[in-house]
């Protein structure tokens, strides 16, 4: 059992050190990509949100009455997008894991 734990631990470590090691051979990104993800996640939630409330305007107002396509639409455009976002971020967290 305490191998096993051993093992496991030196795993770890290795593999942090090689992550390490291998941000240092290709540099740090640097804040402007850290910026760049963030917007880039920012955009995967906001286009199918905005894209949602557009059609349920357009919707509205073809087709009134008593129940509101632009709330409906607009919580699921938030969902796809929210989805979308934690899709992407998982595959990088993957990918970061892999290496």
């Amino acid at each position: 059992m305490g191998d096993e734990r051993e093992s496991l631990f030196a795993r770890k470590v290795a593999s942090e050190e090689n992550r390490k090691l291998r941000v240092q051979r290709e540099g740090n990104q640097g804040a402007w990509f850290g910026l760049g993800m963030s917007g880039l996640i920012g955009w995967s939630v906001a286009v199918p949100t905005v894209g949602g409330i557009m059609l349920g305007v357009w919707l509205d107002r073809r087709h009134p009455g008593g129940f509101s396509w632009t709330l409906a639409l607009l919580f699921a455009g938030l969902f796809v997008g929210c989805a979308n976002a934690w899709y992407w971020v998982d595959q990088q967290d993957k990918a970061m894991h892999d290496e």
